[in-house]
């Protein structure tokens, strides 16, 4: 299959007519039944139509992805969301009023409509209204019902720009749609809220902080910190190993002399045995490692800058060729849940604590 590519300006308020004959096309292939990668303000999507089951198992089929992890579906209009679920309780009204559009995917009963291969086969449904311009004007090109994980091979790390789109997808999709690099760099946050109170079961730009302000409680999910737990998942990103890169890759907790010690230890032993090693460092510990390829996630002072440079990071010791891969651990509040549960899962939950 040949996968086109086109291209749109990032960060532009207008398209101009090329973008916008280009953005229709797009949707015209998603109409047809075909896939299209595009981006949104948290990584790139690979979208398919929600409610044809042909789309959704195309896209299983394109990332290699289990078919009992549910797919998102995104749309770009508020009262679409009646269209796909069944039922939307008040607390969903007041988190749409304070989060959409933006990163935020809401668990809900499925409306009948939505076919079985979208939802991993459960009775409710994921939903997200974007933020990205580019994103909601290619959903209302597409009949405004968008099925769209992450445009990534599964179990690697979600891409932030197109040419690693193209690196996973190039003759699996159709077309992919290059808006430059993404704003966020991690997948949204979901909430659950068919349970009570609301179970966080992904943790993204969106924290539990801002969550519980609006809803006065909010759980997380058992199986976010579980790596053995058998729950069947509700949302994506919950049981499978995700944004791995190629080489094996620790976490290590601790005070910051401690584990840059550790690390180097360690990593100058891999190196010795023949391994490319690679350390993930910050603005204010990046002198104290030493290694083949030692990168800076940025400062802790700006977790929203940690978060937007990490999957970039990993993507870029898999160009780089590295096998052995150490990093510092990071804050469990705010978005440093998020950026902690990125972690743990691309390293397979190797934590070590000193």
């Amino acid at each position: 299959m040949e996968t086109k590519l086109i291209k749109i300006r990032p960060d532009c308020p207008e398209f101009d007519r090329e973008e916008e004959d280009g953005l229709r096309r797009a949707g015209d292939v998603i109409r047809r039944g075909g896939l299209v990668a595009f981006p949104t303000e948290t990584v790139y999507g690979l979208g398919g139509d929600a409610l044809n089951p042909r789309s959704s198992r195309r896209i299983y089929q394109a990332k290699g992805r289990p078919s009992d992890n549910p797919l998102i579906i995104h749309i770009c209009r508020l009262e679409d969301l009646y269209g796909i679920v069944s039922r939307v309780p008040e607390a969903a009204l007041k988190i749409a009023g304070m989060f959409w559009p933006g990163p935020l995917t809401m668990i809900l009963p499925k409306a009948p409509g939505v076919p079985p291969e979208t939802t991993g086969g459960l009775d409710t449904v994921a939903v997200r209204f974007p933020s990205h311009p580019v994103a909601r004007k290619l959903i209302e090109y597409s009949g405004g019902y968008v099925a769209a994980p992450s445009a990534n091979l599964s179990g690697k790390p979600s891409p932030t720009l197109a040419r690693y789109v193209v690196e996973d997808m190039a003759g699996r999709i159709d077309m992919i749609v290059d808006g430059g690099e993404v704003g966020i760099g991690l997948e949204s946050t979901i909430l659950d809220l068919t349970v009570e109170p609301p179970r966080i079961l992904r943790p993204g730009y969106v924290t539990q902080e801002m969550l519980d302000s609006v809803l006065g409680r909010t759980d997380i999910d058992a199986t976010i910190i579980d790596p053995d737990s058998r729950q069947i998942p509700k949302a994506p990103g919950m049981k499978y190993r995700h944004y791995a890169p190629a080489g094996r890759m620790v976490i290590v907790e601790g005070e910051p002399g401690q584990v840059a010690a550790y690390i180097n230890r360690q990593a100058e032993a891999d190196r010795k045995a023949g391994e490319k090693t690679g350390i993930i460092g910050t603005t204010e510990t990046l002198e104290l490692y030493c290694a083949d390829v030692v990168k800076c996630v940025g400062s802790r002072e700006n977790q929203a800058d940690i978060a937007r440079r990490l999957f970039a990071v990993l993507r870029e010791f898999d160009d780089e060729k590295v096998t052995s891969i150490y990093s510092e651990s990071f804050s469990g509040r705010g978005l440093g849940q998020a950026i902690m549960n990125r972690l743990l899962k691309a390293a397979g939950n190797r934590l070590v604590k000193l």
